[in-house]
């Protein structure tokens, strides 16, 4: 065994943790409070509203180059709904920090 399969199996156990801290620590905030589910749970149906938006704005052109790496006309139209999503949430994110800078400064 090399130094490179024991980085490998350190970085197997730290992921491992992570996954279940991951996936343990939201769970013990939601047993603590559970009426914060319910604004999380509306954020993330916020979200996937926004990706149906995104997914319905996206074109499903398949251009030579991306036929020649293997895309199809699905695959190309998940990639441009991913963009288009990341732009808007993006720019919500940039207006939410702009404006929460001009209504700190205007307090």
């Amino acid at each position: 065994m090399n130094g490179v399969d024991i980085g490998l199996y350190i970085a197997y156990v730290f992921f491992g943790i992570a996954l279940i801290a991951a996936i343990a620590l939201p769970a013990i905030n939601v047993a603590k409070s559970p009426g914060n589910l319910f604004k999380s749970l509306i954020a993330l149906g916020g979200l996937v509203v926004l990706f149906f938006v995104a997914y319905a704005l996206a074109d499903s052109e398949v251009s030579l180059r991306a036929a020649s790496l293997g895309q199809t006309g699905s695959s190309v139209k998940l990639i441009g709904a991913g963009l288009i999503l990341f732009y808007i949430v993006l720019l919500v994110a940039i207006v939410g920090i702009i404006f929460s800078e001009i209504n700190k400064a205007l307090k």
